[in-house]
């Protein structure tokens, strides 16, 4: 009986045992880590640049977390590159070429108020740090544009209070438009289409129709691209048209990038006369088409209801002769 009793108090307390670290995992895989998060002012700066020139500026990084962080601040070529796999240009960060030079023009200020290319600081949580920055131009510089981005990265060592790692990012994207050269603007637009059909978008599943273009940068400045969508009924009772404060693209050279607009919500059945129209430079490309809307449910269901009127109708010549053919006998 002894023997028996301490077998089960033994088992007793292994249960809990065994419990307790249950409940501890549990918490401990159902605890998310607190995520690092930064915010920075301004995201973009333009400035006209010329040879031998000293360029200076600052900007502001929020760190938006409780705990303390330290980053590393320093500037990166932006560009394009073409990913022959995907058919698409996906930005990147360490191709250099003619017009990311600026990259390297950019120093930033210490603590100490150095100019140095990669400084790291100390950020309280929820405080802001100013940034100082220069750009110092060469003897000589090409025409056309430069650009680069100025990052605010945490350090890889980010520790939290609960001991787990942290890491966030933000840049602000430098454009530099040179006074010495010729300046030249020339896009190519193509795919310029506007969808035969209802799409449900990324975000939800309602009716979204969509206008498209592929727009090219071949020359040596960078410039906004824009889509105008107008949309008026011929059978239908909605109309929509791209407010004329909508976001444009920005397109630096060597790269391409896709321009749209979606009306979204659009009616489930309708006709409409659609035009998009593409700005991009120095060119303008425009198609107009005559589109009937109609949602695959609707399209299934009005289906099913002709099947079924169809079916009648047949099932009735039928029995009419049928019964034509009785009483002629």
């Amino acid at each position: 009986m002894k023997r028996a009793a301490i077998n089960t108090i033994l088992a007793s307390l292994v249960a809990i045992l065994g419990l307790g670290f249950l409940v501890i995992n549990t918490y401990a895989d159902e605890t998310e880590a607190p995520k690092a998060s930064l915010t920075l002012s301004p995201v973009s700066r333009t400035l006209q640049i010329a040879s031998n020139g000293t360029y200076d500026g600052n900007m502001s990084v929020t760190n938006d977390g409780d705990n303390e962080m330290q980053v590393e601040v320093y500037a990166a070529p932006y560009s394009y590159v073409y990913s022959e796999s995907e058919d698409l240009y996906k930005l990147g960060f360490n191709n250099e070429n003619s017009y990311t030079q600026i990259a390297r023009w950019i120093t930033i200020a210490d603590t100490t108020g150095n100019y140095v290319a990669r400084p790291v600081f100390t950020i309280p949580g929820g405080e802001t740090l100013n940034i100082d920055y220069r750009i110092v131009t060469p003897s000589s510089i090409p025409a056309g544009g430069q650009y680069a981005v100025i990052f605010v990265q945490t350090m890889s060592g980010n520790v939290n209070a609960s001991g787990i790692r942290t890491e966030a990012s933000a840049g602000m994207v430098v454009y530099g438009h040179s006074t010495e050269g010729e300046t030249i603007i020339s896009a190519e637009i193509s795919d310029v289409k506007i969808d035969q059909g209802l799409k449900a978008s990324e975000q939800d599943d309602n009716n979204n129709f969509y206008g498209s273009a592929k727009v090219k940068n071949t020359g040596n400045v960078d410039f906004f691209a824009k889509g105008k969508l107008k949309v008026e009924p011929v059978i239908g009772f909605s109309s929509y048209e791209t407010a004329d404060n909508s976001a444009s693209t920005s397109i630096i050279p060597e790269s391409e990038r896709v321009v749209q607009d979606e009306w979204k919500d659009a009616p489930s059945f309708g006709i409409y006369k659609i035009t998009w129209t593409v700005t991009a430079g120095d060119q303008t490309e425009s198609v107009e088409r005559l589109v009937f809307l109609i949602n695959p449910a609707v399209m299934i269901i009005t289906i099913i209801v002709l099947t079924i009127i169809v079916t009648l109708v047949i099932i009735g010549v039928r029995k009419r002769k049928e019964r034509k053919s009785r009483l002629a006998v």
